[in-house]
């Protein structure tokens, strides 16, 4: 079959509605795998505005109330979670010698809300298609995981309902793993566990923030360096404030904080709200096809295996960690 027509059936299937994110990522990959890529500049060209798009259509689903109440009661765990996580990530990745912006995904992901902080922070950051598919490749399967262990290791630890809603809240990657979890466990658990993943969730706001001000100065930097070394090369004034404004300001994280004021205060417009949410979570199905088409065999062999398991001992760590201080009553709700 022609590799253009599989193209666009598989766009097709992944906007249906019909197959989950995971499954959209996983025929991207089965894609880039088998063919030649017929459209791989305009794919990555797509997917970058797609999964802007899609993030902004996300926070028309959130409920910043009952974020914020959630938010005031585990605010300091989450903190000092994210805190613990991204130190932890960052440590394994330059000890195993990752990539850093795949390092940095994955972290992030683990550290955040799987997913929804890949998405939000790879446009900011750069990332090319090879590091986010890694990343959120090792995102889906370790959430594929978590739906089937949690919920056993909980019954088999006597886990209250509370106890499990914080614990898969803080260890588990994406909300919906998160509420699919916690709906097996009880109703409590499942409403503990949404509302503190979503507080959780707000953290990609500060953290796109201070990865896109990063950026800017390394860009800054780089460009300056540029300028100096050639200088002698009558390079035309202003060369390295043009680059360095290549590191755009990340606009579509602002739309992101006024969909999810907007859902929450004006609410007379929840319909429409319901219909942009759910196009935003059409948007990155496609997303997550485009980004999967764009991996082939030759770029998994430059990435190799490393990130897969900083992803793994990373999310372990976390989830024993948590674990432990909720049984031990360190940390409740």
């Amino acid at each position: 079959m022609d590799p253009k027509k599989i193209f666009f059936v598989g766009i097709i299937l992944a906007a249906s509605g019909f197959i989950s994110p995971p499954l959209a990522l996983l025929g991207g990959l089965v894609f880039g795998f088998t063919v030649a890529h017929p459209f791989r500049a305009e794919s990555h060209s797509l997917a970058h505005l797609l999964l802007q798009a899609s993030v902004v259509g996300l926070g028309f689903g959130m409920n910043l109330q009952e974020v914020l109440h959630a938010g005031r009661s585990g605010f300091l765990y989450t903190a000092l979670s994210i805190t613990f996580a991204m130190g932890l990530g960052l440590l394994l990745g330059r000890v195993m010698r990752i990539q850093p912006k795949a390092s940095f995904l994955i972290t992030c992901g683990t550290a955040i809300c799987g997913g929804s902080a890949i998405a939000a922070i790879a446009p900011v950051l750069e990332a090319g298609e090879e590091d986010m598919a890694i990343s959120l490749g090792t995102v889906f399967s370790l959430n594929a995981v978590a739906l089937l262990a949690f919920p056993a290791i909980g019954w088999a630890l006597h886990l209250s309902q509370s106890q499990f809603g914080l614990w898969a809240a803080l260890a588990i990657h994406d909300t919906s793993s998160v509420v699919g979890a916690a709906a097996r466990y009880g109703p409590q658990a499942l409403s503990i566990g949404t509302t503190v993943k979503l507080a959780r969730a707000l953290w990609i706001v500060p953290l796109t923030f201070l990865v896109a001000s990063f950026t800017r100065r390394q860009a800054a930097k780089a460009s300056a360096e540029t300028a100096l070394q050639t200088s002698a090369t009558d390079q035309p004034a202003g060369t390295a404030a043009r680059a360095s404004s290549a590191i755009t300001f990340p606009w579509f994280i602002l739309l992101f904080l006024l969909a999810a004021v907007a859902s929450t205060y004006a609410v007379r417009f929840a319909p429409a709200y319901a219909v942009f949410n759910h196009l935003g979570k059409i948007g990155l199905t496609v997303t997550l096809f485009l980004i999967g088409t764009g991996l082939s065999r030759q770029t998994l062999q430059r990435v190799g295996i490393r990130p897969l398991i900083q992803g793994v001992v990373l999310w372990i760590v976390i989830a024993s960690l948590s674990l432990a201080a909720i049984r031990s009553g360190l940390i409740a709700i």
